[in-house]
């Protein structure tokens, strides 16, 4: 059996779907998986953390919450003046190389870290490298893609992220040019990375079919559900949603003790959302849940009546690519998709061609959308989408896998 090196900066059991399931699937087309990443102290994707052989590297080892900020910000500095991250992944990758007869090596970055430390690798030992992109820095509307809010240093801190973001994209960019082959998740990622890049394939993201597939449930309310993070309402906006749950309630159509919108969000999305909905006067159609292990979302799903998608358009200063996982498991349990804003770009497209539900682009598409799920619900006590099922096979997580094996093969024989 072959060998792939997987260096990347995510990997489960924190949040890292996109190489935990193609680790999952890789053995079934004879590859095995050696995996190095960072050490996240996460378990959303428990399920997914034994897959394979993994390697973590904890970068930040401080306790208390001040010094843990402490640490982060030294190592940003630190990364940002001698690439630190990187040596130190180098280091435990040749060290996993001489242990293991490595073919290949895959490096998945939603930015940057940890692609210059796979291309030292790829270099020394002679590999064909395939880069995989996530998300990149273009996408964002403004500053969503560091991690962490920076405190400001004299007033210095929009200068340290203008340095760090030149040179993110310098760093990708050169690796990029050196790669055998890049996939990415969407259309336009692939417009984007092709230039530096022609060897470049699309894999979207997905799902995986052992584990999300529909179930018709019967609920209680009418419920509408949205799953993962808010990093602004640039990038994310419930507005239209919001507005269409005011004119509703108002005419006495939707009201809190039949529909209820659960949010599966961290804290600071819950700031956002609430800040939002106040606006409009419909917090009290409101559910917090927090965020849950992932392994529960598929019944999560298959007990919502709408599951809500949240963008903005895609043109000028809006998010772009915007392709996330969440849709393509609404996909697989083939519940109706509301997504607001309509990013008019190729996640409305997807949705039109799958037949998945609304892209709206107005409150009145919103309202007249909600209402009529809410009759189906009313009438069945649930709901459901007639999904074209010929269009999901491209978006199985088993499916990609052999997507990437296809490039594996291509880049070994080239090599």
């Amino acid at each position: 059996m072959k060998k792939v090196l997987i260096i990347c900066d995510l990997f489960p059991p924190a949040f890292g779907p996109r190489m935990g399931y193609l680790c999952k699937y890789l053995r079934n087309y004879g590859w095995e998986p050696v995996v190095l990443t960072e050490m996240v102290e996460e378990n959303t994707f428990t399920f997914l953390a034994s897959q394979c052989e993994a390697e973590y590297i904890n970068y930040y080892t401080a306790k208390s919450p001040f010094t843990r900020k402490l640490q982060w910000i030294s190592i940003l500095l630190l990364d940002l003046c001698f690439g630190y991250k990187d040596i130190r992944m180098y280091k435990e990758a040749r060290k996993l190389v001489k242990n293991n007869k490595i073919d290949l090596v895959l490096c998945s970055s939603f930015r940057t870290f940890p692609l210059p430390a796979a291309l030292k690798v790829a270099t020394k030992y002679k590999l064909p490298l395939v880069v995989d992109l996530r998300d990149i820095i273009e996408q964002y509307t403004g500053d969503e893609f560091i991690a962490h809010s920076l405190p400001s240093l004299l007033g210095l801190n929009r200068l340290f992220i203008s340095v760090f973001k030149r040179k993110s994209l310098r760093d990708r960019n050169r690796v990029l040019k050196k790669a055998d082959y890049v996939t990415t998740i969407s259309p336009w990622h692939v417009d984007i990375l092709k230039q530096y890049n022609t060897n470049i394939e699309l894999i979207y993201n997905g799902f995986d079919p052992e584990l999300f597939y529909p179930e018709q449930k019967k609920t209680e309310k009418f419920i509408i559900t949205y799953t993962g993070r808010l990093l602004s309402t640039a990038m994310r906006d419930p507005g239209l949603l919001f507005e269409a749950l005011s004119i509703l309630s108002a005419r006495n159509i939707l009201t809190p003790d039949k529909c209820r919108v659960y949010w599966y969000v961290d804290e600071t999305s819950r700031k956002i959302i609430t800040e939002e909905a106040e606006k409009y006067q419909i917090l009290p159609f409101m559910d917090f849940k927090g965020y849950v292990p992932a392994s529960e979302i598929p019944s999560i799903l298959n007990s919502s009546s709408v599951l809500l998608l949240l963008t903005n358009r895609a043109a000028n200063s809006g998010p772009k690519g915007v392709m996330t996982t969440k849709f393509f498991e609404s996909l697989a349990v083939e519940k109706p998709v509301l997504c607001v804003r309509s990013d008019e770009s190729y996640l409305a497209e997807a949705i039109n061609d799958t037949n998945a539900g609304l892209a709206a682009t107005n409150v009145n598409e919103v309202c007249d959308f909600l209402k009529s799920y809410y009759q189906e619900w009313k009438e069945k006590g649930y709901t459901s989408s007639s999904i074209k099922k010929s269009k999901l096979v491209r978006f199985s997580r088993k499916e990609q896998a052999k997507q990437f094996i296809q490039i594996f093969e291509k880049v070994e024989i080239n090599g």
